[in-house]
Parts: structure tokens; sequence; C-alpha cells
């Protein structure tokens, strides 16, 4: 095994690749060379990585000679365009985005749920959807030993998901409503072209744009999204995504129904105690469950409040909490990474 690999993040500006470069960091990950990708208005801007600067470039194909392995998270239209030619110059590429996410040939990773997937990949790997990641987490070790029927899921997500305008949209409104000012919404929800609204204060069922069938896109990316990881065609999913006015850490709640009988609560917290990338966080006699403003800067998923169904034995409820841009997207992302180097997949 090499002892460091050339490695570009594109889309270094951004709140996920600044996540990104923070986790290469904390994680020590082997890099010989490290290039810094974005657009054109961000080149020749400066970062500080592990006390060194590195000057950021436009990303262009010609960007991705002699890198081995390039994470990307600058939009679903810059992945389409350069991750191929990436892996025309031999990178293999971790995507962050929608872009490949549901084609057949590219495989879409949770290291803790479908690691041997990375075994077929044909130069991209994509990352799944923030909120689809903390959940088939949890989900996983149930499913090994119980199967897994059914997953409705409705979540409660942070505004950072739809990134750092959005941000400030809510600290402004929220400014505005306590100091009794007017103001006129402009970003969320995103992916409507139609109407904006209020963030502060309020709860907006809609994340991203809606589809034929009444879900949105974001909706459909969990559903599809979740059948594809666990490599579950048939599983019955469900889900409402709901924007809330929360920073960071999306929260979900889950009913799920397993295959075989005998699941109980006790052995459900037995089995995500020992789970890879799960904290439980379970003593509701102490009031200790999980909570987004505690899942921030922290890789893991958090799992509380679990109850077995009052009238379906086979049914159960649960409380999913995780930092979305670090197991949702940055961690996640260098976390593939580092297995592709652990299954020597990375020459």
């Amino acid at each position: 095994m090499k002892t460091g690999f050339h490695v570009a993040v594109v889309g270094a500006t951004g709140a996920v690749g600044q996540q990104m470069l923070k986790t290469l960091e904390e994680r020590n990950f082997p890099i010989s060379k490290l290039t810094l990708l974005s657009s054109k208005r961000s080149a020749g801007k400066k970062v500080i990585f592990k006390g060194e600067e590195v000057v950021i470039q436009e990303a262009t194909p010609e960007s991705f000679e002699g890198v081995q392995i390039a994470l990307f998270s600058a939009g679903g239209s810059i992945s389409k365009a350069l991750a191929p030619e990436a892996v025309k110059r031999g990178a293999i590429c971790v995507d962050n985005t929608s872009a490949f996410r549901m084609d057949p040939n590219t495989p879409l990773v949770v290291p803790e749920v479908n690691e041997d997937a990375l075994h077929n990949h044909n130069g991209i790997i994509a990352n799944p959807n923030c909120s689809t990641i903390q959940m088939v987490v949890g989900l996983e070790p149930i499913r090994k030993k119980y199967g897994l029927k059914k997953v409705i899921v409705s979540t409660y997500q942070a505004v950072s998901g739809a990134g750092a305008n959005a941000i400030k949209e809510m600290k402004d409104q929220t400014a505005s409503i306590l100091e009794e000012k007017e103001f006129t919404p402009e970003i969320l929800p995103c992916g409507s072209d139609k109407k904006h609204y209020q963030i502060a204060f309020n709860a907006i069922p809609q994340i991203d744009k809606f589809e034929d069938n009444g879900f949105t896109f974001e909706e459909m990316k969990m559903i599809n999204e979740t059948k594809k990881i666990m490599d579950m065609p048939d599983l019955h999913v469900a889900a409402t995504c709901v924007r809330i006015p929360v920073e960071t850490g999306h929260s979900e709640s889950l009913f799920i129904e397993v295959e075989k009988e005998g699941l109980t609560v006790a052995e459900m917290k037995d089995l995500l105690k020992v789970a890879p990338g799960v904290v439980l966080e379970d003593e509701p006699e102490n009031q200790v469950y999980p909570m987004a403003i505690n899942s921030v800067g922290k890789n893991d998923v958090f799992i509380g409040r679990i109850r077995q169904d009052l009238d379906n034995s086979k049914g159960f409820y649960m409380w999913v909490v995780s930092d979305n841009l670090l197991k949702g997207a940055a961690w996640n992302s260098v976390q593939i990474a580092e297995s592709l180097v652990k299954l020597g997949l990375l020459k």
C-alpha cells in the first residue's frame, strides 16, 4: 500500500468541501499531494491544510492529471461534466451529488452497510443523500438479523442542507421577526421556482421539487436510494421530508416493520449498541435521547426513543439524528476513500 495518494477536492470552498478537508486532516488520510478545485471565481483563494497554504485552482478536465482519488461536492452539473474526465485520467471519483446515484453501473455506498459494493465500481462511486445515509446505518444491523419489510420515515431537516444562503436567510428572518421588521423569503423551499416561504419559526413540508406522484424529489431519493443500498428492490419505503429552522443536524422519525417474529426493544438496543457508526442514546427515564444540537461536529449516527408498536409485534419506532454535513456528506465520502485504501482498490 502506498504511503500517500494524490487527492483532489472539487468544490473546496463550499460547506461540504470545507468539511471534507477538515475530515481528511482529522483522519490523517494518506495524502502525498492535495489539489483543491472550485469555480473560476474562487480560483486563487488560499486554504490552510495541515498548516500549509494550498491555492485553489479552477476545475477543468486537465486538473485531474495524476489525481488518484477525487472527492466531488460542487453540484450535479459539475460532477456530470468533470467526473468522467477525471476517470479518463485514472482517478476514482467519490461524488456527493445526485448525478450518479441511481445509475445502475455506479455503486451507492454507505461503508457500514454495503462496503463490498466498492469492488464493482467503474471509476465513480456515489455518496447517498444525507437523510438516507443516517437512516440505513441504523437499519442495517436490524435487517441483518430480523429482515426488513417496511420503512416509513418523516424527516426534520436542517437548513444547512440547502446551503449557506439558506442558513443566512433563517438567521436574518429570525432577527427580523424579533425586531418586528418586514422581510421577503427568497431561498426556501429549494427546488421551487414559484413560491418561497418563511423558515424562521416554521416547518416547510417541501424539500426539492414535487414529482408527478406527489412526492418531492428529496423523498424519492430516500425511497430509491434505500432500496439500492440495501439491495432490496421490493422493500416498502415511504418518506415525508420537512425543513425546520435548525442550522445543522437532520432528525428522523422512523417506523419499521421487520420480517421475523421475536425482536424486542431490549434486543434492538443490544444490536444498535455494537453497530458500527451508531451511538445509542435511549434512557427515557432520564430524558436521554438524540438531539440535533448534540450531533454537530460528530461522525456518528445517534439513535433513541425505541418503542414497539402497540398493535403490531413486528413494528418498531425510533428517532435517528446525525450531522448532515459530516456523516451525511463529508465523513461518508472520506470513509469511502478509506475503504478503497483498506480494500486495496486505490492504487
